[in-house]
């Protein structure tokens, strides 16, 4: 199979090198850098969406890892009377479901298939496995199922059902992670606070062989204490939280009761107010994850006990 792959970031880049041993890749950024790397690995170079297309044999496959919203419209308003009846766009990032909806039924009218897919694992996920969930068409997933399992952890993909179902599963796998993510930190915060000098990074590592608690995060958490394990070179201020409020407000909606993850979200937005030792555990924690940058404080402040 060839595939078609448009957006070349921290995510992209790694999910083109994991194809490449049995995929032929078109790759495609904004960046021409971008583009030359990635050929360097072996992909197809492309330098616009028109050569993406004219690239690939019908039926086509692209796939999208790019920012939600705007660019997605962008995209897919460039791609649509390019593509033909039979081809497969796919959506990596995370749209809002009602989105992904509203583009599938624009271009089911021109015959093209439009999938969208919840894509969790981080940058590491990226290169050893990611966890994906479906929505879309059965047919159209099952033409590109080789290529999803190939992108897949063993026992990480999921079809989820029509258009839209794929990215819903997404946001509120994003929801709970937010909560997930604060309870950490404000864990760990304890920690610190307590009457003893505990070592966190000893903690964290001895919670998760056993615990009830034990996780992926926690291993990122004895990562994220061994390098620094004060945090005081880092503003605790935690970036993010579209998806997290596209599943509160979903949640208001429905009148399911979600105060976990609601109050995580707000505490997210009280992290770019003032800094706090919870906020520093997520930051960190999210930059080990997803590569997400975090501020750093300057030199000269470096060792106050904030």
């Amino acid at each position: 199979m060839r595939v078609g792959f448009i957006g070349l970031g921290k995510m992209g880049m790694r999910m083109i090198r994991r194809l490449l041993p049995k995929f032929q890749v078109v790759a495609y950024d904004l960046s021409p850098e971008k583009v030359e790397e990635a050929s360097h690995m072996g992909a197809i170079p492309a330098y616009s969406l028109e050569e993406v297309v004219e690239r690939l044999p019908p039926p086509r496959v692209i796939w999208m890892m790019i920012p939600a919203g705007r660019p997605v419209d962008e995209v897919v308003s460039t791609l649509k009377p390019l593509l033909s009846e039979g081809d497969v766009l796919i959506d990596g990032g995370n749209s809002f479901y009602k989105d992904s909806i509203r583009r599938a039924e624009e271009l089911r009218e021109g015959g093209v298939e439009y999938l969208d897919v919840g894509t969790s694992g981080g940058i590491e996920g990226a290169e050893r496995g990611l966890s994906l969930t479906v929505g879309g068409s059965q047919e159209a997933f099952s033409s590109v199922e080789p290529l999803l399992r190939e992108l897949a952890a063993p026992g990480g993909l999921c079809y989820c059902g029509p258009s839209g179902s794929g990215h819903y599963v997404k946001m509120v796998h994003n929801g709970i992670e937010y909560a997930l993510l604060q309870a950490y930190g404000e864990g760990f915060e304890m920690l610190r606070s307590a009457p003893y000098r505990l070592d966190l990074a000893k903690i964290a590592r001895t919670w998760n062989n056993g615990s009830v608690i034990r996780s992926w995060l926690l291993e990122l958490a004895v990562r994220v204490f061994e390098k620094e394990p004060g945090l005081e070179g880092i503003v605790g201020e935690v970036g993010g939280g579209e998806t997290g409020r596209w599943m509160v407000e979903e949640a208001l909606k429905r009148e399911v009761p979600t105060p976990l993850i609601c109050l995580a979200l707000l505490m997210r937005y009280r992290s770019r107010q003032e800094d706090s030792f919870a906020g520093r555990v997520v930051a960190a924690l999210r930059r080990e994850f997803g590569g997400h940058g975090l501020r750093r404080r300057e030199p000269k402040e470096r060792g106050r006990d904030l």
